[in-house]
């Protein structure tokens, strides 16, 4: 009999093909056979009996702020939380570092700050910026996922917004995937200092995403480029993208959860751009993820220091606009996906199948034969009531605290491995070698 390294059971394996009894067998850091519950014999045997296993989760869309800004986040406390969340891949954004890596030697300085420090595998976007059209090539090159570019400030001055020329300009300059902030400047209103969300929320009206993904759109079928629309608030502006193959979108737990009308007032962590909308809106995200409309959820998790967050004042047009949710991400979907009748195979698609393919991550997100063996043992029907200062990410600062969720991330493995939190096993990934 076949002897392997690792052999983890399931009686709810959450296989390419739907959820059932299995085997997952493991040697040499990948998924050597998929058998029988009660097949495989290996040196380890992990029986999870009734208690899920997924995939690992793939999060394409985190700033990790390493370095120039670690205080903000960093590489060992930003995936120390992934893997504590059932996350074992993440590509990093190119902003909110310094220097921002927007060419090929801002790339070796990310990479040397993120070795020795990664608990999950970890790849990085390159950043598209005015001026820099002729260092993409290069940057493509050296292995980054593909360009980040804002249509919109970016909120910080090191990386500027690409005017709709520009973008054009840059995807004539090199046949990649560009990720796109898709926000309109013309329809954003400068927020008057406030503690009421009401006032920040109006703003940023639906209007400025429908307008700038139509100019994704329109430079997606004048370009044939492949596009991607980043963290997708607006439902409204999911008509525009229908019947544009090489444009894909996603949307954020925070958008599928949490609804403007629940934002007490003061409560900054809850500011993110694109905002938080209604109740209604948040709906129509899950229509469209019932659809096929929106391809996946990610984190955008981008935090900050709590000065930055402006507690002191609550006043939501000086808080920095970000959402700090790597761990919690898989509970904050699934809480919501169950009540909405959608199964762990839904959420798995969502957050590890559609985000792998969408990068071109070939051997992640599905347990299948020789893909990588990343997997979670997941807890469905576990409820806990989230504390932020339990979590693993640099700053206790989320608007989830004291939130009741259900499913709990028991074991992560990295390649077969435990992903433990104490010994950072994972590897620095480039384009064309994942």
């Amino acid at each position: 009999m076949l002897s392997f390294d690792l052999v983890v059971r399931s009686r709810r394996a959450v296989l390419p093909e739907g959820e059932r009894p299995a085997a997952v067998c493991v040697s040499g850091g990948r998924i050597a056979a998929i058998e029988p519950y009660h097949a495989g014999d290996a040196a380890e045997i992990v029986d999870l009996g009734d208690t899920a296993l997924l995939p690992g989760l793939v999060d394409t869309h985190v700033h990790v702020n390493e370095p120039g800004r670690t205080e903000w986040e960093g590489f060992a406390t930003a995936t120390r939380a992934a893997a504590a969340g059932g996350v074992t891949t993440i590509v990093d954004m190119p902003l909110n570092s310094l220097p921002p890596t927007v060419d090929a030697g801002a790339l070796e300085v990310k990479r040397a700050a993120a070795a020795g420090q990664c608990h999950v595998d970890t790849g990085f976007w390159g950043g598209a910026i005015p001026g820099n059209a002729g260092e993409l090539a290069a940057l493509y090159e050296a292995g980054v996922f593909g360009f980040k570019a804002f249509l919109v400030d970016s909120g910080v001055p090191e990386f500027p917004p690409l005017s709709p020329a520009q973008l054009g300009a840059a995807l004539s300059a090199v046949d990649a995937l560009f990720v796109v902030h898709a926000e309109d400047p013309a329809a954003i209103a400068p927020a008057a200092a406030s503690p009421h969300y009401a006032d920040f929320v109006a703003s940023r009206p639906p209007s400025a995403e429908t307008g700038a993904v139509g100019t994704v759109v329109a430079a997606a079928r004048e370009t044939g480029r492949r596009l991607h629309v980043l963290h997708l608030s607006a439902a409204a502006a999911l008509p525009a993208i229908a019947g544009t193959p090489n444009v894909t979108v996603e949307t954020c737990p925070h958008y599928l959860t949490l609804t403007a009308e629940e934002v007490p007032d003061g409560a900054t962590e809850f500011k993110c751009c694109p905002p938080i909308r209604g109740a209604g809106n948040r709906d129509a995200l899950w229509e469209g993820l019932a659809s096929g409309a929106i391809d996946c959820v990610v984190s955008d998790h981008s935090p900050c220091t709590p000065e930055l967050k402006r507690a002191d004042t609550g006043d939501f047009a000086a808080a920095w606009g970000g959402i700090a949710s790597l761990q919690l991400g898989l509970p904050v979907v699934w809480t919501q996906a169950a009540v909405r009748g959608f199964g762990l195979g839904d959420v798995v698609r969502w957050m590890a199948t559609r985000p792998a393919e969408i990068v071109g991550l070939t051997r992640k997100g599905r347990i299948a034969v020789g893909y990588d063996a990343d997997l979670v043992a997941f807890d469905p029907d576990a409820a806990f009531v989230v504390d932020a200062g339990r979590l693993r990410h640099r700053h206790a600062v989320t608007p989830y605290h004291g939130r009741a969720l259900l499913g709990k991330v028991l074991t992560t493995w990295l390649r077969g491995l435990v992903a433990d939190g104490v010994t950072p096993r994972g590897r620095l990934l480039s384009r064309g070698e994942a």
